[in-house]
C-alpha cells in the first residue's frame, strides 16, 4: 500500500513537470529516486506485465491528476508569480547535479578532454536553443478550428521530439513543445478536459480535444518507448559517458531556463527576487538531500 501511495505521488510529481517549460521530467525522476525504475519498467514491461503493472496504475493515475488538476494551478503561479515559481524548478535541476557529477566522475582521476566534450556539447546546444525565440500562438481554438491531417501529423512527431527530451534529464519536453509552438495548444486542450468532464455530452469540446492530445499521446507513447530503450543500453555499455552528457544537460537546462521568458513573465521587483532566491535554494536543498542518498 505504501509503494502504491509513492508511486501515485511519484506519477503526479512528473506529471506537474510535463506541463513547466524547461523542467524535465527525467530531473524530477532523478531527484525522486524512480528514474531507472521507471526505464526498466518501460523496456520490459512484456517480460513480466503483472508485476510491472502494480507500479505503472497508481504511477499513471497520478501522472494524469498532475496533469489535469495542477495545469490550471500552474497556469496561475507562472501567470502571477512566475519568477519564484521558476526559481524553485531551477533549484531542483542544480540541486541534483552533484550526485550526476559524482555518478560520472571516476575515483582517483580527472575527466579526459574527450569527457570533457561530451559534457560540454549538451550545455552548447541548449545555450543555442534557449537563444531561438520560440513561437506564440494567440487564438488555440482558431487553430484547432482550422486543424487538418497535416498539422496533426506535425503535432504527433512534435510530441515524439517531446518525449525523447522528456526522458532524458535536464533536456525538457515542454520546452521542446514551445520551441515548435504546440505548447500552448496543448495547455489549452488539456484545461479544457475539466470543462468535457463538467458537461461529457459536449461532443464538439471532445472532438477539439482529441484533434490535439490524440497525435500528441500517441507521439508521447512513442518518442518514451524509443527514447527508454536508448538510454537503457547507454546506462549498460557506456556509463560515464550517458552520465556526463546527462550532468551537460542539466547545466545547460539551468542556464535555458534563466533565459525563458515565461521566468520574469510576472514581472519582478526586489521583494520578488528575494522571494526568488528562497525558493531557489529552497529547490536545491530539496533535490540535493534527496540526491545525496542516492549517491
Amino acid at each position: 500500500m505504501f509503494k502504491d501511495i509513492r508511486n501515485f505521488f511519484n506519477g503526479m510529481a512528473f506529471g506537474v513537470t510535463e506541463i513547466v517549460p524547461g523542467v524535465s521530467g527525467g530531473t524530477i525522476a532523478l531527484v525522486l529516486g524512480f528514474y531507472y525504475e521507471l526505464i526498466e519498467i518501460v523496456n520490459h514491461f512484456a517480460e513480466n506485465h503483472r508485476k510491472y503493472l502494480r507500479y505503472l496504475f497508481p504511477f499513471l493515475l497520478g501522472n494524469a491528476v498532475g496533469v489535469i488538476v495542477f495545469s490550471s494551478i500552474m497556469n496561475y503561479l507562472l501567470t502571477s508569480h512566475s519568477f519564484p515559481t521558476m526559481s524553485f524548478f531551477m533549484g531542483l535541476i542544480a540541486g541534483v547535479i552533484p550526485m550526476v557529477y559524482v555518478k560520472a566522475k571516476e575515483p582517483g582521476r580527472g575527466f579526459r578532454p574527450g569527457e570533457i566534450a561530451l559534457a560540454a556539447l549538451p550545455v552548447l546546444m541548449l545555450v543555442i536553443i534557449s537563444e531561438l525565440k520560440s513561437p506564440v500562438i494567440t487564438a488555440p481554438a482558431e487553430i484547432i478550428n482550422n486543424m487538418g491531417v497535416p498539422f496533426m501529423l506535425f503535432i504527433f512527431l512534435a510530441g515524439i521530439m517531446a518525449a525523447m527530451a522528456l526522458v532524458l534529464p535536464g533536456f525538457s519536453g515542454s520546452f521542446v513543445l514551445l520551441l515548435l509552438g504546440i505548447y500552448h495548444l496543448a495547455i489549452y486542450s488539456i484545461s479544457s478536459i475539466r470543462h468535457l468532464l463538467a458537461d461529457i455530452t459536449n461532443v464538439p469540446l471532445m472532438l477539439d480535444i482529441g484533434k490535439v492530445l490524440g497525435p500528441l499521446g500517441i507521439g508521447i507513447i512513442i518518442g518514451v518507448l524509443l527514447m527508454a530503450r536508448v538510454i537503457e543500453k547507454s546506462l549498460k555499455n557506456y556509463y560515464r559517458g550517458t552520465y556526463l552528457v546527462i550532468l551537460g544537460l542539466l547545466i545547460g537546462s539551468v542556464y535555458a531556463l534563466c533565459k525563458a521568458p515565461i521566468v520574469f513573465q510576472s514581472g519582478t521587483s526586489a521583494a520578488i527576487l528575494v522571494a526568488g532566491l528562497a525558493t531557489f535554494l529552497s529547490g536545491g536543498a530539496i533535490s540535493f538531500a534527496l540526491g545525496k542518498k542516492q549517491i
